[in-house]
């Protein structure tokens, strides 16, 4: 890919880790476990999972965030570190939304057919979570089609390099 697509796709992708920031802090900033059990009771050790995963998530995106920016600024713009930045946001944050090590929820992949949300929690919680998940969920949606390639493409890399 050429140097003015790849920064294209850098400027994309902070966009979006800063619209991602602002919605988990707001959140975070306002929610406590007693917050979420006050609103619906439920196991205080699921409710603690989901946000320290919530947690883990942005401070992956606000670091992200950060490098995008600096790679931004750079002068010549450096298309390798871009490119291996953008591979590192696929797998940090954009696989931990949908797919978290704590397994915290879930992504039923066959929602994108139904049109309905594929994140699904193991239990139930409070609506404010779901509702923040639901307005998360199309933008790493998109950014992750959009990241794809950076997937495959940075493996290829890295193989034939050996």
């Amino acid at each position: 890919m050429g140097n003015t697509i790849v920064k294209s796709q850098l400027e994309d992708v902070q966009s979006f880790l800063k619209k991602t920031n602002n919605s988990l802090e707001d959140f975070l900033n306002e929610t406590t476990l007693s917050t979420l059990n006050t609103e619906q009771e439920g196991d205080a050790d699921y409710y603690k999972a989901i946000l320290s995963n919530l947690r883990k998530l942005l401070v992956y995106s606000e670091e992200s965030a950060e490098t995008c920016l600096l790679l931004l600024q750079g002068d010549p713009f450096q298309k390798a570190p871009a490119e291996k930045i953008l591979y590192k946001i696929y797998h940090q944050c954009i696989e931990e939304f949908f797919s978290p090590k704590n397994d915290a929820w879930t992504e039923d992949s066959r929602s994108a057919y139904t049109g309905q949300n594929s994140i699904k929690f193991y239990k139930q919680v409070p609506e404010r979570l779901t509702h923040l998940m639901k307005g998360l969920e199309g933008d790493f949606q998109k950014m992750r089609e959009d990241l794809e390639y950076y997937e495959t493409d940075y493996r290829t890399k890295m193989l034939q390099s050996k």
